[in-house]
């Protein structure tokens, strides 16, 4: 059973032997002379460190065409850097030679799930009845894939991965204390977010810069997540107390969107990062703790919640209209447009329309609820199989699987080694099921500002990813041409 798994979680998959085999690899190194020469490529991956930088510093407080042009740039980018990677010789980097303990490869399995997620965009794309509507949201969906590759790749390096964390961080904290203006001095809502009838008609539900309520909490996750575990990675007395006050400010923030989805996530994320902490935990802790302390932390943060929704109104009527079914407004909205989504996802259940939200647009009025008109499906979970029907959505949960098992199976090595770098590992799964979570009830994970963070999370866990097993010895290349 256990083989079973490991094949189906390519948690043995070795790539090095594709790569020998692979006619498209062989485009990697054509412009290996020129980058040599080229003063300005020998900091390639720096130069990806800034770009990068440059889309999480800006997301929140530009233009989507503007993150759209960058994307691009750090898509070309992509492009010259792999056909003028090095080539020709082995790197142990690459190869687990004798007398090495592990291996950082390049190309991982979550970049082989992800390879195949975007060929059966391609495929969907091709076989859409409207193709120029679904070409355009599979260039989307590339610009993003590609993002993908670059922070994978870029993150190896535990300097760049703890710069660009801390980066979204401030960002985020500069997002949430306007938020929290907001919330004490008042703000326009720009749209009917809640239920007229329902007493928190008149609430102030914070938005900050994104324009949207439930979109701030979504962007607000990671934050929350990857602060939390900076309190514990971030080393001396004032970095921890940084850390503290943005978990603080982050959480008090995503609170006040009164988002009912960001909520859930929210919830999913404490548990999530609490299990996490504990297993790492626990090899220093005493018998007793290691067995009751879980049941312990988790009663505890589920007798807080249930303390809150007791004794907060506002706390109280935003939960309980969650089970209002057809009873609240939103409620009935979603559950309209996820009637018509199914039907749509029926008349195309293999490929379905292709990706994008131009592709959706063309085709959810054919089937609408009369007065229910909608951009997305306001569920992940029915947006990818309406995209890419149900092979996508296949697709879609195998890399899932891939990706959170090989966080855990990373987890488990950082732990034997001691090593800090786990708590960035431990704030990005949990960051994963928080967004997981959040789009269960709505797409605001397909906005750049939260799409971004939703790869560099994969990203994240994808630059830990190791080798541990030497290959065997007549696998290995001559002795000369390995490079030290």
């Amino acid at each position: 059973m256990n083989a079973v798994w490991q094949q189906f979680t390519l948690s043995n998959l070795r790539l090095y032997r594709w790569r020998s085999a692979s006619y498209l690899y062989r485009l990697v190194g054509l412009l290996q002379a020129w980058r040599q020469g080229s003063w300005l490529m020998q900091w390639g991956e720096t130069l990806g460190a800034l770009l990068i930088s440059l889309v999480f510093a800006l997301a929140p407080f530009v233009s989507n065409d503007l993150i759209g042009v960058l994307l691009i740039a750090i898509a070309v980018f992509w492009v010259l850097l792999t056909l003028s990677d090095e080539v020709g010789a082995v790197s142990t980097e690459e190869l687990a030679i004798p007398n090495s303990q592990f291996s950082i490869p390049k190309f991982t399995p979550i970049h082989l799930l992800v390879l195949l997620y975007w060929s059966i965009s391609v495929v969907a794309t091709a076989l859409s009845p409207v193709k120029v509507a679904a070409l355009t949201g599979l260039v989307k969906l590339t610009l993003y894939l590609l993002l993908f590759a670059v922070m994978a790749r870029v993150l190896r390096s535990p300097r760049v991965r703890s710069w660009l964390i801390a980066l979204y961080l401030h960002i985020a904290l500069i997002v949430s204390v306007y938020g929290l203006r907001q919330w004490f001095f008042g703000a326009t809502a720009l749209a009917t977010w809640v239920d007229p009838e329902s007493p928190l008609a008149k609430t102030t539900r914070v938005y900050s810069y994104l324009g949207n309520p439930n979109l701030l909490a979504a962007y607000l996750l990671p934050a929350i997540a990857l602060s939390l575990a900076a309190v514990f990675a971030w080393r001396g007395f004032v970095p921890k107390a940084l850390a503290v006050t943005m978990f603080v400010v982050n959480s008090a923030c995503l609170i006040l969107t009164f988002s009912r989805g960001g909520w859930i996530g929210f919830v999913v994320l404490l548990f999530a990062f609490l299990i996490l902490l504990i297993y790492w935990l626990s090899i220093h802790l005493p018998r007793f703790w290691r067995v009751w302390s879980l049941p312990v932390l988790l009663g505890s943060l589920a007798g807080i919640l249930v303390l809150g929704i007791v004794f907060v109104d506002p706390l109280r009527d935003r939960v309980f209209s969650m089970f209002a079914g057809r009873g609240d407004s939103s409620n009935n909205f979603r559950i309209n447009v996820w009637a018509a989504v199914k039907d749509m996802i029926s008349d195309r259940p293999i490929l379905g329309i292709g990706p994008g939200n131009n592709a959706f647009n063309k085709i959810y009025p054919l089937y609408m609820r009369p007065r229910f008109s909608a951009l997305s499906a306001y569920s992940i979970w029915l947006e990818v199989p309406v995209e890419t029907g149900l092979i996508g959505l296949c697709c879609f949960l195998w890399l899932l699987v891939v990706t959170f098992n090989q966080g855990w199976l990373q987890l488990r090595r950082l732990r034997e080694l001691g090593s800090r770098e786990v708590f960035w590992l431990m704030g990005a799964i949990a960051s994963l099921s928080a967004l997981l979570a959040h789009g269960t009830v709505d797409t605001v994970l397909y906005r750049p500002e939260v799409n971004t963070l939703w790869w560099m999370m994969i990203a994240i866990i994808a630059s830990y990813y190791t080798i541990y097993q030497p290959f065997p010895t007549e696998n290995l290349p001559p002795q000369d041409q390995l490079q030290e």
